[in-house]
């Protein structure tokens, strides 16, 4: 008790050094922080290299966005940029795999903020079906869509790795409530009012947790239940997903 005590008078006495120290600690923590950011981007750095070095690599075969530029480059590079796009959207369109993976649709997370500036660039690079490309610019695009290739790949593998760790506990456990909910909402051996009931459910606990994009929604109902009643659908949210940081 005396300990206490003397720990009290010391606060008494000492209080204002609360300030300096609170200030010391979100320090230590935007540190962190930017840590984690420069260490993100360094990876992704690194495995863009190393996908340049194998595709160089003697006697290997180079990835399609790494091919010579032959009379079929532009077909090659843009057969390689929708492969990634498709990869991408079954992310965006498939509720269950977000609910798996929420890092993939997550703006805020270092390597997927990565992963959606390369494919800005890459889509802003695309040439047009009519385009003359000159060798310059058929570099530009190749390389556009390497750093695409890279990118995803980085950021679906660091959000398997990660899945759900970046929710508290409950929100982990509201994620796998909506996960178990999902799969009788998309049950057609379930009643109507059993499906509709738990995709009700569904949009609730994902609520504040992870965006579903208007596609993702409409692809969701139709497996529900082919046309819910009218009404009795939640409001979709106004909200848009985080934008990346540039």
């Amino acid at each position: 008790m005396a300990q206490v005590q003397d720990f009290w008078n010391f606060a008494g006495h000492y209080w204002w050094l609360v300030f300096p120290l609170f200030g010391m600690t979100m320090g230590a923590v935007n540190a962190r922080v930017k840590h984690r950011e420069v260490t993100a981007r360094r990876r992704h750095k690194e495995q863009l290299e190393l996908l340049r070095a194998k595709g160089l690599a003697a006697g290997g075969e180079p990835p399609a966005a790494l091919a010579p530029a032959t009379d079929d480059a532009r077909a090659r590079l843009t057969s390689a940029h929708d492969a990634v796009t498709h990869r991408w959207l079954e992310y965006e369109l498939d509720a269950t795999k977000l609910i798996s993976y929420p890092a993939m649709s997550d703006g805020r997370q270092p390597l997927t903020a990565a992963f959606l500036r390369a494919k800005k660039v890459a889509d802003n690079l695309r040439p047009a079906a009519d385009e003359t490309l000159s060798p310059e610019r058929l570099r530009e695009y190749r390389e556009a869509v390497t750093d695409y290739e890279v990118a995803f790949d980085v950021a679906e593998r660091e959000a398997r790795r990660v899945k759900d760790a970046a929710f508290t506990a409950d929100e982990r456990k509201r994620l796998d409530t909506a996960k178990q909910l999902l799969t009788v909402a998309t049950d057609q051996a379930a009643t109507s009012n059993e499906r509709q009931l738990a995709y009700k459910r569904v949009r609730e606990e994902l609520d504040g947790l992870i965006w579903l994009s208007d596609e993702a929604v409409d692809g969701l109902e139709k497996k529900v239940a082919l046309e819910l009643p009218r009404g009795s659908t939640q409001p979709r949210p106004s909200t848009t997903p985080p934008e990346p940081a540039v």
